[in-house]
């Protein structure tokens, strides 16, 4: 069964997606919560599998910030955001904030629940315009570039280089990988100069951009 945790600011909505999900015999919704810092308390206690997180909320803190504590505080836990933006920006925030995708909120019920099963499964899920804007973008910055840097990863530094995109701990690849966190420190710094990177962000926006969440061009 998969715990949901709901967080938005419209009680309609969340109503909504309380009775689809309660619907469905592989999903409970575990709690709901009107903006971020009461998602982050019942997040806490209720330590759900996954969240769905409104991207803004007016009052409290909002859907990024949440995601951020959150990924710090449950990293175990896929969050999922909500938007009704469909723009790069957004997309690339939620990201880097640690959320493990994006869902339209005019998307059809059956997307949203794929997509909550494919979080929880370890995997990315992003909305098709958006997956298609990111390939669009890959296959510009090649023309631009026609040099791919990623050639230039030994393959434990390409493993590295996905489990940070995907939000995990040096402890938590090392653990993962069966090295020391020393010798993931040590892969960590040479793929970034390999990279010429200098952030976690822009790691992240390169393994999108790479297809190394799952989805994209590989």
């Amino acid at each position: 069964m998969i715990k949901v945790l709901l967080v938005d600011d419209h009680a309609v909505v969340r109503m909504g997606l309380k009775m689809l999900l309660n619907s469905l015999p592989d999903m409970e919704v575990v709690g709901e919560a009107s903006e971020g810092n009461e998602g982050i308390e019942m997040a806490l206690e209720e330590k759900p599998d996954a969240i769905l997180m409104d991207l803004s909320m007016p009052h409290g803190k909002d859907g990024l910030s949440a995601t951020g504590e959150l990924k710090k505080l449950l990293p175990e836990t896929a969050i999922l955001i909500l938007t009704m933006h469909d723009d790069e920006e957004y997309l690339f925030r939620a990201i880097q904030a640690g959320a493990s995708g994006c869902v339209l909120k005019s998307a059809p019920h059956n997307e949203l629940v794929n997509a909550i099963r494919s979080v929880c499964q370890g995997d990315a899920y992003l909305h098709p315009s958006a997956q298609k804007r990111l390939m669009e973008e890959y296959l510009g910055n090649l023309k631009e570039d026609g040099s791919d840097t990623y050639q230039l990863l030994s393959d434990r530094e390409k493993e590295v280089l996905t489990l940070i995109a995907k939000g995990y701990s040096n402890k938590e690849i090392a653990e993962k990988l069966v090295i020391s966190v020393k010798t993931v420190e040590t892969h960590k710094g040479n793929l970034m100069e390999k990279l010429q990177m200098k952030t976690r962000p822009e790691l992240v926006s390169f393994a999108l951009k790479k297809g190394l969440l799952g989805y994209g061009i590989q």
